[in-house]
């Protein structure tokens, strides 16, 4: 046996312990690990005892880790994210590498998805795994290596390599687009589809057009896929990106309403972190989807300098 092994605690406690530095809570981390707050506390006292050091302060509703304890995370996260992979490894039959990637819902379907087949093609030892998240998040504590993220080089302590400027267009459905539009101002008389994470593109649109100081109101909606289908149904007119509504143009489903493409507030980014180890399968997508998004055929040492965040 491995001498450090005797030091080890036990996988449950490590769990508990990583949970609840990380949300604050026995609660939120019983939760998450789909037991009761009672036995995550046992377990917290059980790694408390096998490591023969206090970990946890308690500070009014939460628990505060020791800064010992806060390192020692930041090192069995690691290792538990190790254990992890493997098992996925394990799980889908190969030996190669794992690597876990934060999507967008609506650029993983309609852009990554439709060419992860080259990804494959080129790199079949490696193993993807996908999780749809839509705001930044602590890569690093979740396991995932890296993230498309919308918006401006800002995601906290990460790395950022430009995929892409979005671009938006006003469509809607034949039917709704059949009355006489004489100008951008006609569009304020018919009902306007908004997401809810960007009410300012229609501000944005109607000054690119020469209307400046319009923040007209509409439906809300949480994601494109919904918005693009109320679209569709004939429920208003909706501004989507370029690469979400190509299909449905030429297919007839949507028609542009006025003006062409208009340039979005945010980009497209695939982002990082910072200080994670290197890693050679995110390397290679980082390298692919480069080529893929920008034409960049090169190796890692090729790349430009990532953005920094801001």
């Amino acid at each position: 046996m491995i001498p450090a092994r005797r030091h080890l605690p036990a996988l449950s406690g490590l769990l508990a312990l990583e949970a609840v530095e990380r949300l604050g809570t026995t609660t939120a981390a019983a939760r998450e690990l789909n037991l009761t707050p009672g036995a995550i506390s046992r377990a917290l006292q059980e790694v408390e005892a096998q490591l023969g050091v206090p970990l946890l302060i308690r500070d009014r509703q939460r628990l505060r880790p020791t800064p010992a304890a806060r390192d020692y995370v930041a090192q069995a996260r690691r290792a538990l994210d190790l254990l992890g992979q493997a098992a996925l490894r394990l799980r889908s039959g190969g030996g190669g590498a794992v690597l876990s990637l934060a999507l967008l819902p609506a650029f993983g379907m309609h852009w990554l998805a439709p060419r992860l087949r080259t990804f494959r093609q080129c790199h079949s030892d490696i193993s993807l795994t996908f999780s749809t998240r839509l705001r930044p998040f602590d890569m690093l504590a979740e396991g995932v290596e890296a993230a498309i993220h919308y918006g401006r080089a800002d995601w906290p302590d990460a790395e950022h390599l430009l995929l892409m400027e979005e671009e938006v267009q006003a469509v809607a459905a034949p039917d709704l687009a059949a009355g006489p539009i004489a100008g951008p101002g006609d569009l304020l008389a018919l009902p306007l589809l908004q997401i809810e994470s960007r009410k300012g593109d229609w501000g944005r649109w109607f000054a690119a057009q020469g209307l400046p100081g319009q923040r007209p109101a509409g439906m809300v909606f949480d994601q494109f896929a919904t918005m693009q289908q109320a679209a569709i149904h004939g429920l208003g007119v909706a501004l989507l990106p370029r690469f979400l509504v190509d299909a449905d143009i030429a297919a007839g489903r949507l028609v542009p309403v006025w003006g062409g493409p208009v340039r979005a507030a945010g980009s497209y980014w695939l982002v990082w972190p910072r200080n994670a180890p290197p890693n050679p399968a995110l390397d290679a997508f980082r390298v692919w989807i480069a080529a893929e998004a920008i034409g960049k055929n090169v190796g890692p040492e090729g790349l430009e300098p990532p953005t920094k965040a801001l």
